[in-house]
């Protein structure tokens, strides 16, 4: 109790290293499913996100610099485990990786509002890279441009957007439906 931040410990900690891979790591994996994450600030998201993509499938994670620490104790909580299980990359120069990603043969989708076409009309068959943004400002125009496709998900009501774990697990998802098919 006195060592945890949690009001209700479960009564359970450990030490353990912190893993760290390399861009080359993730990228060397067949046919990769990669989500690329762009100043991502939630904890809970980030968590989510993770858990998620091992769920869905992902062979990595790749995150700017300034997202959230993935060994942020609720983001731990959060990933119920995948954290150690899914490889993971932060980078100081996001727009050069994903121009590093791109130059590999793998395809870039950015999650937008502007997207050109619904994100099930697309094909995440082959390589893929998904760019997901910032809670509040979504992707920068610098890094949206970078991308092949823009892809948006068609949504009724009068709500403008989703919450960046939401969305990156439709995208997840959606192309783990394609290869299962």
């Amino acid at each position: 109790a006195h060592i945890s931040d949690t009001k209700s410990p479960q009564g359970i900690l450990c030490v353990i290293d912190q893993k760290e891979y390399t861009l080359e790591k993730i990228i060397r994996e067949d046919n990769p499913h990669m989500i690329v994450l762009e100043h991502l600030q939630d904890p809970g998201n980030l968590g989510t996100i993770l858990r998620a993509g091992e769920g869905a499938g992902i062979t990595g994670l790749i995150m700017s610099r300034d997202t959230v620490d993935l060994y942020n104790p609720k983001v731990i909580r959060s990933t119920m485990g995948s954290v150690f299980r899914v490889p993971f990359y932060y980078t100081d120069d996001l727009e050069q990786t994903v121009l590093d990603l791109k130059a590999r043969g793998i395809r870039v989708f950015a999650a937008h509002l502007a997207g050109k076409n619904n994100y099930e009309q697309e094909d995440y068959t082959g390589n893929t890279a998904f760019l997901i943004g910032n809670e509040g400002n979504g992707l920068t125009e610098k890094l949206s441009n970078l991308a092949d496709t823009w892809v948006k998900i068609p949504m009724a009501g009068k709500v403008e957007s989703l919450n960046a774990a939401i969305a990156a697990s439709i995208l997840m998802f959606e192309t783990a439906r394609q290869r299962r098919a």
